[in-house]
């Protein structure tokens, strides 16, 4: 844990200013002691003060991947499985090598007790230009890993909001997200009509698959943040405004990391087959 501005500080400003100067000095020695904690997590000083594209790209990178191991840390001591689930997301994006161990190093500085979350949102929202398409594709960062195994933990979900909180999102905003990527999570691993077994009749697996995709249909719906009565034209706004916010050359050209391009692709592609559920449902 870094104290030693704070002692110092508190020291010096006790010395020369007494109990009131003693608390001013506290102040500049817990300032001191955050960006020494950053300088040691490997982000860069001059993060958001004019660094090249390149440099945001990085930061936005590393910070991607602390802040994904402090999450993965709420729930206590970091299992094998949350490991497992960090891997994963690292595949999606086909890291190897240097790129690898960059995210490694940066999930592992996440899961110190005294990792500054607040400052290094505040760097992403700076870092980011203040543009919504990419803080919301780290914020869903952030929730597609804590889902990765279909289940959110309380704890989980407190920092998820303290997530939101520092990238400017409202509690409402998060629950809604929350809300899609669970769709999202049933909606992946649905298909059409599953398995019904060499035990079922024809009549109990074709109701199984009446079932399963009106299970999917539901989740698509609700992937696509809109209510299972809505009509055509407010299903094809919010497909529109979904692509348009989660179209991966967009986001590659507003700062994403081309690392992430995969997980953008990805998310395009699940928002499209939600559509085409629908649309073919409706009949539109």
């Amino acid at each position: 844990m870094h104290i030693f501005g704070k002692i110092l500080g508190f020291f010096f400003g006790f010395l020369f200013g007494g109990p009131v100067g003693a608390l001013f000095g506290l102040f500049i020695g817990h300032q001191f002691d955050k960006a020494r904690r950053l300088r040691q997590a490997g982000f860069n000083s001059n993060f958001g003060s004019g660094p090249s594209q390149t440099e945001r790209q990085e930061e936005f990178f590393k910070a991607a991947f602390a802040v994904m191991g402090h999450v993965a840390k709420a729930k206590g001591q970091v299992t094998r499985e949350e490991i497992q689930l960090a891997s994963t997301m690292m595949d999606r994006m086909n890291l190897h090598g240097e790129q690898r161990r960059a995210a490694q190093n940066a999930f592992r500085e996440g899961k110190e007790s005294d990792f500054p979350l607040e400052t290094v949102l505040e760097r992403v929202r700076i870092s980011s230009g203040g543009r919504f398409d990419l803080m919301q594709f780290f914020l869903e960062l952030q929730i597609s890993a804590a889902f990765a195994d279909g289940d959110l933990h309380p704890s989980e979900r407190n920092v998820l909001h303290k997530v939101a909180r520092g990238l400017g999102f409202s509690s409402e905003q998060l629950e809604q997200r929350l809300r899609m990527q669970e769709a999202a999570f049933r909606f992946q691993q649905g298909g059409f009509g599953g398995q019904t077994g060499g035990g079922h009749s024809h009549q109990s697996g074709s109701s199984w698959q009446q079932a399963s995709t009106a299970d999917q249909l539901s989740d698509a719906y609700k992937l696509l943040g809109v209510d299972s009565s809505a009509d055509a034209k407010s299903v094809k706004r919010a497909y529109r405004k979904l692509m348009n916010e989660h179209h991966p050359d967009k986001l590659m050209a507003k700062g994403l990391p081309p690392e992430m391009m995969n997980v953008a692709k990805e998310k395009a592609q699940e928002i499209q087959n939600a559509y085409d559920l629908i649309k073919k449902a409706k009949g539109f």
